[in-house]
């Protein structure tokens, strides 16, 4: 139970971090935000304090979502701390955002990911506004893809989720049905590839898509600044989450690929000294 209360208490500060470190945040917001917060963090200490899976993928193959979490609480984290930065500057966001400058500008080349934010921007758009949010994809950027090597390493060098012993299919892919009927490896390997190339494609996606939109919604709302840093988050985040959720798939159909070759490497070695016996 003090696990499950840690994390949802963690999820729920995530979530208010905007709020809390953001100067001049209206009450009604401030309000929607905490019941947003309360709610996230209820749902979450209810999911690890039940015995039984319900959404919540690997839940007992860490440290699969406390790298997805981590990612997420830093992107916002920093993000927050920068648009701060816009009326309270202070030694830690002014370093933020220097290193946000630096990234946004190197990923900044034509049909990048972070130009396709930037164009997704109204054309009037302020140029300080622009800047900004450049900073914050660069940095949004940079998160994202250390938490996808950081994961990569975990399964290719230290052997995730092996090293921790047996994995439980049903516990940490409750929305995963191995009766649903096909083999469940390829399943498994199909699902992985369609993760990994949506992960891929979606950081390009959806600014396109946004754009080709913008006639009937505002892309990026840069009169609320909680908007841009949930919105650089999201377009980060989601894609990152899906890429890692696609290796950890493929990880595990590998291990079950192995294990039916081993009992069939068995089954033929018992058959043939039985048949050597007689």
């Amino acid at each position: 139970m003090t696990g499950a209360a840690v994390r949802g208490l963690l999820v729920a500060l995530s979530i208010a971090t905007p709020a809390l470190l953001l100067p001049g945040i209206a009450a009604d917001s401030s309000q929607i935000t905490v019941l947003v917060a309360l709610l996230a963090g209820f749902l979450t200490f209810t999911e690890y304090n039940s015995n039984f899976p319900s959404i919540v993928e690997f839940r007992d193959a860490p440290p699969f979502n406390r790298l997805r979490f981590t990612s997420l609480f830093l992107t916002v984290l920093s993000l927050s701390a920068i648009l701060r930065g816009l009326t309270e500057p202070s030694t830690v966001t002014t370093a933020l955002t220097s290193i946000g400058t630096i990234l946004g500008n190197a990923v900044d080349f034509p049909y990048s990911p972070v130009r396709l934010v930037v164009v997704m921007l109204p054309a009037d758009t302020d140029s300080q506004i622009v800047s900004i949010v450049r900073t914050s994809a660069g940095i949004a950027y940079l998160s994202s893809l250390a938490a996808m090597v950081a994961f990569f390493v975990l399964v290719r060098v230290m052997g995730w989720p092996a090293r921790r012993g047996a994995f439980n299919v049903w516990v940490n892919l409750p929305l995963f049905d191995p009766t649903a009927g096909g083999d469940v490896l390829e399943r498994l390997q199909r699902d992985a590839r369609v993760n990994i190339t949506l992960g891929f494609l979606l950081p390009f996606i959806i600014p396109a898509v946004v754009k080709a939109g913008s006639d009937l919604i505002d892309p990026i709302s840069t009169e609320n600044l909680q908007t841009i840093i949930w919105t650089l988050t999201a377009w980060a985040f989601l894609p990152a989450s899906m890429i890692m959720r696609g290796i950890a798939m493929a990880r595990v159909a590998e291990m079950i690929e192995d294990k039916r070759r081993r009992t069939y490497a068995n089954a033929e070695a018992e058959a043939e000294g039985s048949m050597q016996t007689a």
